[in-house]
């Protein structure tokens, strides 16, 4: 059986954290944020983590990540 492909924009956005969960930022902090409150810039550079309904697909386009 040959080898998965791993997902090449997905490895560019997630990453697996110590646990086994993916990290991913939120989208929307390169430009034109000066239209968004000062409140909505800070809450987007947090990181998230994604959820338990989209670990399969997480799985699949990252395979040897887990």
């Amino acid at each position: 059986m040959p080898k998965m492909k791993t997902h090449s924009g997905a490895k560019k956005r997630f990453r697996v954290t110590g646990t086994g969960k993916v990290k991913y930022k939120k989208p929307g902090q390169r430009h034109l944020m000066t239209g968004d409150s000062g409140n909505q810039n800070r809450k987007s550079r947090k990181a998230l983590i994604v959820a338990d309904v989209d670990m399969q697909t997480m799985k699949k386009v990252m395979p040897y990540s887990f």
